[in-house]
């Protein structure tokens, strides 16, 4: 009967203990999802605004992209520490807990923290920026945005190819819009037999009148090397980033047009087959 009447006394305090503390956790509950839906759309508004500010002052789109990361991220933190303590976590036992989080991460992510590393320097050394074409890791494309751990290039064929940043900051880069012209090399084999002066002419000629295709450096043709079936003409000239290769393109269209109507010859691999 004794164990009873404990049993009924537990029960009892349960309850009063529940009804004290219910009130609050429910309070607590739903003051963090409070400050978690208004602080999401408080966020929106500040990346908005940091993104119009952006765009009125002018700066650079490379900055712009790498900052909006880091704040977007960095506001979400401070909205998670805030919902944890609404929630009764202490202080104290945050940082704690944060700290060897970190600290876990920290070692867990190392890749990510040096591509982290590696944004800020191509933002600080600027090998490139938005708008570039370049290079890097096997990949040819348009720099689109510059993000805290990654580099987006849209490739010739549109598509999106994400390269890590540390790797961009620790390899081979080549970035054709570093300077406002370019130079072609265009190799050509004409047969023995046929006229070199004359093959030299032509190439000059279509230049010349390729408006595209700067006077000054001038075009140049080279003898490059006496080959087992040809002889070798290297063609070398200058165009602006913004045409270099409808130039391009031009020149090698035409150089077969009219090495045909001079009789030049360009030869190609031909297999003969006898029959016995």
């Amino acid at each position: 009967m004794n164990i009873l009447n404990d049993y009924e006394d537990n029960i009892t305090k349960a309850q009063e203990w529940a009804w004290e503390i219910l009130p609050g956790l429910a309070t607590s509950l739903v003051t963090a999802a409070l400050i978690f839906v208004v602080g999401l759309w408080i966020i929106r508004l500040i990346n908005r605004m940091v993104k119009k500010f952006f765009r009125k002052a002018e700066y650079d789109p490379s900055l712009e992209s790498f900052l909006m990361s880091f704040i977007s991220i960095g506001l979400k933190i401070m909205l998670f520490v805030l919902v944890i303590t609404q929630l009764g976590v202490q202080s104290s036992s945050l940082v704690a807990i944060i700290g060897a989080a970190g600290l876990a991460i920290g070692l867990a992510l190392q890749g990510s923290l040096a591509n982290f590393a590696g944004g800020v320097l191509i933002l600080v050394f600027k090998p490139f920026k938005v708008g570039d074409f370049i290079s890097a890791q096997g990949v040819d494309g348009t720099v689109k945005e510059i993000t805290i751990f990654t580099t987006k290039l849209s490739t010739f064929g549109n598509q999106i190819a994400i390269v890590p940043n540390g790797q961009l900051s620790n390899n081979n880069i080549i970035n054709y819009n570093a300077q406002n012209t370019r130079r072609d090399k265009i190799a050509v084999g004409i047969g023995y037999g046929s006229n070199i002066k004359l093959a030299k002419e032509i190439l000059l000629e279509i230049c010349a009148e390729n408006e595209n295709i700067l006077k000054d450096p001038a075009p140049e043709v080279y003898v490059a090397e006496l080959g087992d079936s040809s002889v070798n003409l290297s063609l070398r000239f200058w165009a602006e980033n913004e045409v270099f290769w409808a130039a391009h393109f031009h020149v090698l269209e035409e150089l077969k047009n009219r090495f045909d109507a001079a009789g030049i010859e360009i030869p190609f691999p031909q297999r003969v087959i006898h029959q016995s």
